[in-house]
């Protein structure tokens, strides 16, 4: 037997834990606001040569950055303090919520990210610049992710869509909720600030993969 005594338990442990009668447990994630950059965007908003400075570490590599925008809609109505995650990617992406896109008076679709084709127009101001966005703004669509064991243990694979069910107060289920596997993931779905106002939900509280 290769695995040890101990290993078994702790992969015995983890499969009791995450499955149900009723489904597979899926902690939550609530996801405000934020901006991805270009490094070439980076710059031309905070000073040729500036590079991201690290604030938190968030799953899959990626961190929180000390460094905040504004972001302008079309009639210039503006949100102050918008929160720059990094590394820089290869495409700019502002991620706002519906009651961001009222304020703002822009029309952002739902999508995942990096489906930015056809999205919403916006202008970022930074303390050194300001840059347009022709498209880059979208309505981040609710997705969870999983480890490649995650998925196995769900019965899931990359790119299906299930149901995710809380039995909380408001009794929410969220239909339409994509899977993203990487082995970089930790287990965790995410939802906007909208939707976690409307049910009543809070960083941390757990749901159940209905499918």
């Amino acid at each position: 037997m290769n695995q040890s005594i101990e290993e078994i338990t702790r992969a015995v442990l983890e499969v009791i834990g995450k499955q149900s009668d009723n489904g597979f447990k899926v902690p939550v994630g609530v996801s405000a606001r934020h901006i991805h950059l270009t490094q070439e965007h980076v710059e031309q908003l905070f000073g040729e040569g500036y590079q991201l400075t690290k604030k938190k570490d968030l799953m899959g590599g990626q961190f929180a950055s000390n460094e905040l925008v504004t972001i302008v809609g079309v009639k210039l109505r503006a949100i102050e303090n918008v929160r720059v995650l990094g590394p820089c990617r290869s495409r700019s992406q502002v991620e706002i919520s519906q009651t961001d896109a009222i304020k703002l008076g822009i029309k952002a679709p739902i999508r995942l990210s990096g489906k930015l084709d056809g999205s919403a127009s916006i202008a970022v101001v930074g303390p050194k610049g300001v840059i347009y966005l022709d498209e880059g703004c979208i309505i981040a669509e609710r997705h969870i992710h999983m480890t490649p064991r995650d998925a196995e243990l769900a019965g899931v694979k990359q790119g299906d869509v299930v149901s995710v069910k809380f039995n909380n107060e408001r009794g929410t289920i969220f239909n339409n909720v994509s899977i993203r596997v990487d082995p970089s993931f930790s287990l965790e779905m995410h939802i906007d600030t909208d939707e976690a106002n409307a049910s009543k939900i809070r960083t941390g509280d757990v749901g159940m993969i209905v499918k």
